[in-house]
């Protein structure tokens, strides 16, 4: 359920009245290449309060399209592999990548406390330095013709997964 703030509350009072409400995953997008998915996952992010959005490389993201979400998310921007993982230290790490997959999200036992769901570009998925660093590495059932999902889908059904574990005896945010 949405959180209600007055209309009147600061980018900054919103921020720390959500602080508390975070939950224990991030979400690293590995040099996705395309500005709009990166605003979509942010959005999405946000929806699901997220502790942090990590954005690996250099590859630019449209602001618009997380639809002002941008402002209340804590997100990081990492160079590279080295710095995801000196970020994410001590935090399980798991790959979203259906190519290299052990497990499937539906099959998962559950979630680790603070893990960070690693997701690759649309066009490359994630580089072989990424999943092999990785704790776990998870496939998302797909069917029909169509090998790969949008980005902003894959995110959103790991973090739907995740919070519908979560909240699975009816708490709610």
């Amino acid at each position: 359920m949405a959180l209600a703030l007055p209309i009147d509350a600061t980018t900054e009072e919103i921020r720390e009245c959500l602080r508390p409400l975070r939950n224990d995953f991030s979400v690293a997008l590995y040099k996705a290449e395309n500005a709009f998915a990166v605003g979509g996952v942010i959005r999405v992010a946000h929806n699901f309060l997220a502790r942090e959005v990590l954005l690996v490389g250099t590859e630019p993201h449209y602001e618009k399209a997380s639809m002002g979400m941008h402002k209340f998310e804590s997100v990081v921007e990492l160079a590279d592999t080295a710095a995801l993982l000196a970020h994410a230290q001590g935090r399980p790490i798991w790959a979203v990548e259906k190519d290299s997959a052990t497990a499937s999200i539906s099959h998962v036992a559950s979630f680790p406390p603070n893990v960070v769901f690693v997701f690759g570009s649309e066009r490359f998925g994630l580089p072989g330095e990424v999943v092999e660093r990785a704790d776990a590495v998870l496939g998302i059932p797909i069917y029909g013709v169509n090998q790969s999902l949008p980005l902003v889908v894959a995110a959103g059904i790991v973090m739907h997964e995740w919070a519908r574990r979560r909240y699975r005896d009816g708490a709610a945010i």
